[in-house]
């Protein structure tokens, strides 16, 4: 009950709820926040723009399923971070973003980059609130970090006046919060059973947030015990080991043609912690086209998402963690349906392990073979969004939770903030960020982050100088008219240089494999520039091939 100032109580309040790190672009507007953070024990990751910033925090919060904070300046700061609140929203990551405001005698009056937080992020964040009173404090923050993790996680945005963080006030600091997991009931469990031994060709499609590392082993028995295939939704491979023998691939862009086959073919669908979008859903057709006697059961921790897009026969509300414990000894009565299972993984290896040529002198299969004997089990894969992340999404194998950190929001620039969140929570772990290079130019200042810090992440830049996905879209549609997509070359070598780090050119496969061992070594910040032919725009098709089946279709259609 000392006296403290607004700005020490936030602070206090953050290290009561078991913040660890704040990611945060300083501004005036919180400066008594910074202050009150010098004298607790959370480390404070200075980051060079509010984007950068709330992706590290994202990605924190996705590899512990705790709140993770981030926290900028009004006006321009917190119109960049809104970035990061979307990418929470979509991918239904817990996300604490504070804001500092303008006085709250100002407020309404067009004040310098004062920012209306409610119209900002109305369509993102699960709460809003401006806490205007500095004993308020304990209170909102708790609520905040008991909002943003609680059924669909997603992202909570405090703000504070500035005037409001300098007022003293005498108050106590709010217990930690605690999220409420319910288990499934008996029915429930009675019901899974029952649909579970009627089904002969079962499906499990794995997704979303609230899971944990027990809660993906407690799965992955469950699953090989009534010798079930096990997908993974949209960039959460990560959800399941890839290496064992009953997973057999992921429902992201262009899928393997067999395992849309084998959806289709399923009579149970066991739909656990995702919501099944337009990626893995592949545009809301997966389960449309259903035969008549396909069941669905679907599981998620927010009862609001059950039924609000497909229709489940049987609809489970809570988290994957508390689903896997309650399932964990539920036992099938005798093995059966093991050779469907043999040969769905038989085409994933061969789907996964048949690296093509493509044009060009550096071959990212070979790369990518390279990486999947040379990382680590533990090793982390980082990337943004772009057709360069095809690669580590179809031929690394990821084995287990905690292993993968990619938007599922699609949102560019995602790769190398992630990567050094991923570093400062795990340094013994290998961390490598994927990264076309539009991807890198969105966020890439970041580098500087990790120099700063000394957080030796591994940056694999893949430069085919264009925006490859929306050439590769634009191409589909208005073949031969290649307009705005076109990228300078630049010499991202010389540019981790110029921040402090390692920069190295490859292009071949056999240079990567050298540099990335010497980056490894160095123990040091790292930039791997791979010059990619621009003709290489997909893992199954060249630019020109692209091209030309679109001009055949155009001149059919005529």
């Amino acid at each position: 009950m000392t006296e403290r100032t607004g700005g020490q109580v936030l602070a206090d309040q953050l290290q009561a709820q078991g913040v660890e790190t704040v990611f945060c672009v300083p501004g005036e507007s919180y400066l008594a926040l910074l202050d009150g953070l010098r004298d607790t024990t959370i480390r404070t990751i200075v980051c060079r723009h509010e984007a950068g910033a709330g992706m590290m925090a994202e990605a924190d919060a996705k590899l512990t399923g705790r709140t993770a904070v981030v926290c900028v300046s009004r006006g321009p700061g917190a119109t960049n971070v809104a970035h990061a609140v979307h990418i929470a929203e979509q991918d239904s990551t817990p996300l604490l973003v504070i804001v500092g405001q303008v006085n709250r005698g100002f407020r309404g009056r067009g004040a310098s980059q004062e920012i209306d937080c409610d119209g900002l992020f109305g369509g993102m964040a699960k709460c809003i609130t401006e806490i205007r009173d500095p004993a308020r404090i304990p209170e909102a923050v708790r609520h905040a970090f008991h909002v943003s993790m609680q059924g669909r996680p997603g992202a909570v945005v405090l703000a504070v006046p500035e005037d409001m963080l300098y007022e003293k006030v005498s108050i106590s600091d709010a217990v930690a919060a605690s999220i409420p997991d319910p288990w499934p009931s008996p029915a429930d469990r009675d019901g899974l059973r029952r649909l579970m031994a009627q089904s002969e060709r079962p499906l499990a499609i794995l997704g979303g947030s609230r899971w944990s590392p027990e809660a993906s082993k407690a799965i992955q028995r469950f699953m090989e015990a009534w010798s079930i295939p096990v997908t993974c939704s949209f960039r959460r491979q990560m959800l399941y080991d890839a290496r064992t023998l009953n997973y057999v691939g992921e429902f992201g862009h262009r899928p393997n043609p067999d395992l849309i086959k084998l959806a289709n073919e399923s009579d149970l669908v066991l739909l656990v912690g995702g919501r099944l979008n337009d990626v893995p859903s592949l545009d809301y057709t997966l389960l449309a086209d259903a035969p008549g006697n396909r069941r669905v059961i679907h599981v998620h921790p927010d009862g609001a998402e059950l039924g609000r897009v497909y229709q489940a026969d049987l609809a489970i509300a809570c988290s994957p963690h508390a689903f896997a414990a309650s399932i964990d000894g539920i036992l099938p009565d005798a093995p059966r349906r093991k050779r469907r299972v043999e040969q769905a993984r038989q085409s994933y290896v061969a789907w996964s392990g048949a690296v093509p040529r493509s044009p060009g002198r550096l071959q990212m299969g070979e790369i990518m073979r390279f990486l999947r004997e040379a990382l680590p089990p533990d090793a982390i894969l980082t990337n943004g969004a772009g057709n360069y992340a095809t690669w580590p999404q179809r031929f690394y194998r990821y084995s287990g939770f905690g292993t993968q950190l990619a938007p599922v929001s699609g949102s560019m620039g995602y790769g190398v903030p992630a990567a050094i969140a991923a570093k400062l929570r795990y340094p013994e772990r290998t961390v490598v960020a994927f990264a076309g290079d539009g991807c890198f130019q969105m966020t890439g200042q970041e580098f500087a982050t990790a120099v700063q810090y000394d957080i030796p992440i591994i940056v694999v830049v893949i430069d085919n100088r264009m925006l490859g996905s929306i050439r590769m879209h634009q191409e589909q549609r208005f073949p031969g008219r290649e307009f705005a997509t076109a990228l300078t070359r630049l010499d991202f070598s010389r540019l981790a240089e110029a921040y402090g780090g390692i920069g190295e050119t490859v292009e071949t496969a056999g240079e990567f494999e050298a540099a990335f061992l010497r980056a490894l070594a160095s123990g040091r910040p790292t930039i791997l520039h791979c010059h990619l032919s621009p003709e290489a725009l997909t893992v199954n098709a060249t630019l020109r091939e692209i091209r030309e089946r679109a001009m055949r279709a155009r001149n059919m259609e005529r």
